[in-house]
């Protein structure tokens, strides 16, 4: 049973079985729980309950989740965000450590590892940093990720910018990212 001043936590997933999970989760552990699953419902319930957590997905509905970071940051400046991502990249990390997110982290995730990083005071990216140089797939998958940030998530216009059609595009962003 969630306590009247429990703390508040946010979250903002467009897959509505794990949003339902996490937020079922999170509630049993004595949290005031939210869900949305879509961009203007999530400011809404921001605006509404002022949370002090949020796990915002990096890709909402094929947009960028990254363009809600100021939005949330404007109705609480002490709210800690979690960016939370299936495709993680470093070039991603970077623009939500920019913008305002405290912490990044790939899915699949458990609720145990969540908390722990939404309550982490420095940044911690789990991947060791290479000794050799990335791969041309790789490097490829940073400049898709960079250009897609310059271009707030709009696939049409990351396709104009990297001359590339953008069904190919899609395909190659519906891929997982290679490993290095």
């Amino acid at each position: 049973m969630t306590q009247p001043d429990a703390p508040h936590i946010l979250i903002i997933d467009d897959d509505p079985a794990f949003n339902r999970v996490l937020t079922r989760a999170l509630s049993q552990r004595g949290f005031a729980v939210f869900g949305a699953q879509e961009p203007e419902t999530a400011l809404a319930l921001a605006r509404q309950h002022e949370p002090e957590y949020v796990v915002l997905d990096l890709n909402i509905g094929g947009s960028s989740g990254l363009r809600l970071i100021e939005p949330l940051l404007a109705v609480n400046p002490d709210c800690r965000i979690l960016v939370l991502t299936g495709y993680a990249s470093i070039t991603t990390t970077v623009d939500a450590i920019k913008l305002g997110a405290t912490q990044y982290l790939a899915k699949p995730a458990d609720v145990d590892a969540i908390l722990k990083a939404l309550n982490a005071t420095e940044v911690s990216i789990d991947d060791e940093v290479a000794t050799s140089p990335m791969s041309v797939d790789r490097l490829e998958w940073e400049h898709i990720q960079r250009v897609l940030g310059e271009n707030e998530g709009n696939i049409s216009a990351t396709a104009r910018a990297l001359k590339m059609h953008r069904r190919t595009l899609q395909r190659k962003l519906a891929k997982r990212p290679v490993k290095e």
